[in-house]
């Protein structure tokens, strides 16, 4: 095998997040700029003489083509082997199961996760490491500075490996794998749900509808709805990933799904909605008639998960991260196991998984995972839902009813304010920032602040400390607002705005979320002077 060297200069703005490295396809299309990532990657890690390493994406335009130049380049550093989806193929949480399962060294996965596709839109990559989970910060800040260093990246002069066919073959001296995406993962959902439930539930007349957004779960949704567990053709909707989504934003949330929405609170809805992201860990949740907040989905599925088998015995905790609402603390506490409060982003959850901590992690941000990967997955939270309607014999609108009258109601919301001019933005936090310590005591209308700080997280794992990670402003009896910024597009900023009022068991469940909030949307503007800042009336999205 020939290695050739190819030089390079470095880039200063490759700087890889939790998320890892998002930018738009023109950018990835320079010459130098998709490998000198991955070169910076694969000098980075340790251990990769005859690894596995698992490469795939969720299909998005230049998918292939940074695919190709990855096998060439896993070559010439000396890996084993390469473990790649048909066509490119991979959702991530079945990325990091083949990691997981395989024991490769880690994993290539080509994503912008929820971001739109297509010549004009946003491609991404990032780093898992063994254990199946995005790299941890001392693996990405490795990455990072060897960006700035990095002055040549080697490759083999081989042809294209046909991505489409299943088989084993060779690239320079390293084996090449083309599997089946869904096969293993759905190996593992059937291990982990009582599918012969489910699938009585379907020939009994349940339907349902799954929006795949033309993304990635399309396949996996084919094989395990309507193939596996017998939900009618037709169940699975946009089912096909385009390197576009279509021309849609892949983001399962009440605006980018809205068809979905619409048919699920429509005369003709079916008993159950879902929809998942354009790299598949993410998901929406809607019964007939019944929205169910991310929030609440966790707190839902982590009250009634020993119903399937893989979680019959129970959970050892749940993790949530900090803007999600309070509902899982409630389960926990009646569980008697703890609850864990974290940073935004999955690799916090990875320490705690990884150590036994925790069986059930959630975000806010339609994130819901458990211990079977290190990702969120979207496919697996509709089948825990699926499987906990299936043994309690009820709709989701009466589980959420009931649930309530249990728990109480933590009535939730998140506004995006989208592609906000970053100084704009950077001024408003920093102005938060410094008010923070005159706002305990303060009112505002009915609401009285009795706390307010930037949170911290010291992992109980390795001890680190993530400081920084978003204002919040708690109010008397249990409400509060949470102020963020996003770092998951790739022009300007997004600010978040989570707002969450508790009501008791016994208080006001039934009533409007718009209504029950509309005195914490108020306080939010009047705290932090959105509309002054952004002169933005009205948030992008609402979830």
């Amino acid at each position: 095998m020939r290695i050739e060297t190819k030089s390079t200069t470095p880039y200063e703005d490759q700087k890889p997040g939790t998320s890892g490295l998002r930018k738009k396809v023109r950018i990835f299309q320079q010459p130098n700029y998709a490998e000198n990532f991955i070169q910076s990657v694969f000098d980075a890690v340790e251990g990769k003489a005859g690894a596995l390493l698992v490469l795939g994406g969720d299909g998005r335009y230049h998918n292939r083509a940074v695919i190709q130049q990855a096998i060439r380049m896993a070559a010439a550093n000396g890996f084993g082997k390469v473990m790649v989806g048909r066509g490119g193929i991979l959702s991530t949480p079945a990325a990091s199961n083949l990691i997981r399962y395989y024991g490769a060294l880690g994993g290539l996965i080509l994503s912008a996760s929820h971001n739109p596709g297509g010549p004009d839109e946003d491609f991404g990559i990032k780093y898992n490491v063994a254990n199946g989970g995005p790299a941890p910060e001392k693996v990405t800040d490795a990455i990072y500075a060897r960006t700035r260093t990095i002055t040549r990246w080697l490759t083999v002069d081989t042809p294209d490996v046909d991505l489409d066919r299943l088989g084993t073959g060779a690239v320079g001296g390293m084996t090449v794998e083309i599997v089946d995406p869904v096969a293993d993962y759905a190996a593992l959902m059937e291990r982990l749900f009582d599918f012969d439930a489910i699938r009585a539930m379907a020939v009994g007349g349940f339907t349902m509808a799954f929006d795949a957004m033309s993304a990635v779960t399309g396949p996996y949704a084919h094989e395990i709805f309507e193939k596996r567990l017998g939900f009618a053709p037709g169940t699975v909707r946009n089912g096909t990933p385009l390197e576009d989504f279509g021309g849609h934003h892949p983001d399962p949330n009440l605006v980018h799904a809205r068809a979905l929405y619409d048919l699920m609170m429509g005369p003709d809805a079916p008993d159950f909605g879902a929809a998942s992201d354009g790299d598949g860990d993410r998901n929406l949740i809607i019964g007939r008639g019944r929205f169910v907040t991310p929030s609440d989905s966790l707190a839902m599925l982590a009250a009634n998960a020993h119903l399937a088998k893989g979680y019959a015995g129970g959970l050892k905790g749940i993790a949530r991260s900090m803007p999600t609402s309070a509902a899982a603390d409630r389960v926990a506490a009646a569980l008697g196991i703890p609850c864990y409060e974290t940073p935004t982003g999955w690799k916090f959850f990875g320490n705690l998984l990884d150590a036994g901590m925790a069986t059930i992690c959630g975000e806010e941000s339609a994130g819901t995972g458990s211990d079977h990967v290190r990702e969120k997955d979207g496919v697996w939270a509709v089948l825990l839902w699926l499987n906990i309607l299936a043994a309690r014999r009820i709709s989701v609108d009466a589980l959420a009813r009931d649930h309530w009258a249990r728990f109480g109601r933590n009535y939730y919301a998140r506004h995006d304010y989208e592609g906000v001019e970053a100084a704009k933005a950077d001024a408003l936090m920093a102005e938060l920032t410094a008010a923070l310590p005159t706002l305990p005591d303060t009112r505002f209308g009915a609401l009285a602040v009795a706390a307010a700080d930037s949170f911290s997280y010291t992992d109980p794992v390795d001890g680190s400390i993530s400081a920084n990670q978003g204002l919040r402003v708690l109010f008397e009896g249990g409400s509060r607002v949470v102020f963020r910024l996003s770092g998951t597009g790739t022009q300007g900023a997004t600010l978040r705005v989570y707002l969450e009022r508790y009501e008791p068991a016994g208080g006001k469940l039934g009533e409007e979320t718009p209504a029950m909030l509309a005195d914490l949307v108020a306080a939010a503007d009047a705290i932090a002077g959105i509309a002054r800042h952004t002169g933005r009336m009205t948030p992008d999205v609402v979830t």
